[in-house]
């Protein structure tokens, strides 16, 4: 369990470096928060039952590849995408499987990204190479998730059948919001890339002596008459 706690620390400062990376070439931070979970010994326990798996530590290691897990949300739908491909190309992570629920959402509706990366763990006398489970979504999709969660919890999985098109269609709606929010994310930077454009244009013009004064006019506060 220490291994796997020390792979949601590395984790961690990775996504962190990343996040300000980003955060410093691109001006925003496609990150809105992360949250990281170590599976319980009873969860683990459960789960090699409900599987089927060979109660060893060997077969745990490989087959329960949960235990360490992390949640990315993320601003945007291109955001997460980025942020999966950004972690995917560290040196030393490999991604072992990736799951894409935004392109084919599961059929209750859930939408994220699943990636299950294989990590390098270094202790004083040996390396671990240790699983993590990250998944990474939009704010709209993490909400969903977790009130679709506690549905299920409060009605202990036996909801009813109104409900579960209802929670359907709501995952329907939140798709449609990240996709209305993407867009308008999309317009905003080719305004603002355009006005970086125009402004570079304009001190080159200065700078060779060529002013332009329609251009001046348009960007010069105008004096109230």
């Amino acid at each position: 369990m220490m291994a796997y706690q020390f792979a949601i620390d590395e984790m961690d400062t990775k996504i962190n470096i990343l996040s300000e990376e980003f955060n410093y070439i691109h001006d925003y931070n496609p990150i809105e928060h992360v949250k990281s979970r170590l599976k319980s010994p009873e969860s683990i326990l459960k789960k090699i039952s409900r599987k089927g798996y060979e109660f060893t530590l060997a077969s745990i290691k490989e087959n329960i590849r949960d235990i360490a897990g992390i949640r990315i949300t993320c601003s945007f739908l291109s955001d997460t995408y980025k942020i999966a491909e950004m972690i995917s190309k560290q040196k030393d992570i490999k991604v072992v499987e990736f799951k894409d629920y935004i392109k084919h959402p599961k059929p209750n509706g859930y939408q994220s990204l699943h990636l299950i990366l294989q990590i390098p763990i270094f202790m004083s006398d040996r390396e671990e190479l240790t699983y993590v489970e990250v998944q990474i979504r939009t704010i709209a999709m993490d909400f969903w998730a977790s009130l679709e969660h506690k549905i299920y919890y409060k009605y202990n999985k036996a909801v009813p059948g109104h409900m579960i098109e209802e929670l359907k269609e709501a995952a329907v709606i939140a798709s449609q919001l990240d996709k209305k929010m993407e867009r308008l994310h999309n317009e905003i930077t080719e305004i603002r890339q355009a006005d970086e454009t125009e402004t570079s244009q304009l001190l080159i013009d200065i700078q060779n002596g060529n002013w332009n004064i329609p251009l001046l006019e348009s960007i010069m506060p105008k004096k109230e008459s």
